[in-house]
């Protein structure tokens, strides 16, 4: 997501902490950063390790040699880095600049440019360049939307949903991954595999094939969903946060689809 221009900021909920300016000291502590990680956020908190991904409506960004990230909303722009610093001041609005905008304060400066950016420690791709200076030191990382992937070869995606419903706990992980023209994966009971073709838009799966171990009996009704959707013609689709949806069935059932959130 773009930062938001100051005549479009929304009104923040009352979880909103407005207050002074303030450069906050954090006991120095070992951080252990999952690029790999999206995690949940509201936009008027600040919660997220360096290195992870908020949802909501703020606009985020992160860095690595230092691992860094800052999240702009309507009000506050807050740094945080893995050396346990935590800059939080109020938002001063965005200056133009070439291709992008600047947040200028006495602590901090971002500066935005738009363009694809590479986060330099895997294969996902931003909407944004980003450069930040703070403390005397210029920090350069990617930030805004999450881009779709050029391909699918070489991913590995957590299963968020099966038509809406959030994947049974059972004995792995809920995942698929693509490697070459090869899908597999499974919810955590039997283990599926097949071979796959993507145009980019939609997703075929075929010669579809499965182990066939006894486990829970939901568990196992969510498994023959998720092998039955895949068999489809699937539509796909990515949100601004890089998750794919994968859309198949009819007007009938606005729910079949499976959710996908990267994992690597």
């Amino acid at each position: 997501m773009q930062p938001l221009p100051p005549q479009s900021w929304p009104t923040m909920s009352s979880t909103s902490k407005v207050g002074r300016d303030t450069v906050q000291p954090m006991k120095r502590r070992t951080l252990l950063i999952a690029l790999s990680a999206l995690a949940l956020t509201g936009c008027a908190r600040f919660t997220t390790p360096p290195g992870e991904v908020p949802t909501g409506e703020a606009w985020f960004a992160l860095g690595t040699e230092p691992f860094w990230n800052v999240e702009i909303t309507a009000t506050r722009i807050v740094y945080h880095d893995a050396e346990g610093r935590r800059i939080s001041v109020t938002n001063p609005g965005a200056r133009p600049s070439i291709n992008g905008e600047r947040y200028v304060t006495p602590q901090i400066t971002v500066d935005v440019t738009r363009g694809t950016c590479r986060d330099g420690m895997s294969d996902r791709r931003y909407a944004d360049t980003v450069m930040v200076e703070t403390g005397g030191r210029t920090l350069h990382g990617c930030g805004g939307r999450v881009l779709p992937p050029t391909h699918l070869d070489g991913t590995s995606w957590r299963i968020i949903s099966i038509e809406g419903v959030a994947p049974l706990a059972g004995s792995g992980p809920a995942t698929l991954q693509f490697a070459g023209n090869r899908i597999s994966g499974g919810v955590g009971c039997n283990h599926m595999g097949g071979a796959f073709t993507s145009d980019g838009v939609r997703l075929s799966v075929t010669q579809l094939v499965s182990t066939q171990m006894a486990c829970e009996s939901a568990l196992m009704a969510q498994e023959t969903r998720l092998s039955e959707l895949l068999g489809q013609s699937l539509a796909m689709r990515f949100d601004g946060r890089g998750r794919l949806m994968l859309v198949g069935g009819t007007n009938a059932n606005p729910n079949a689809q499976i959710v996908l959130e990267r994992i690597d």
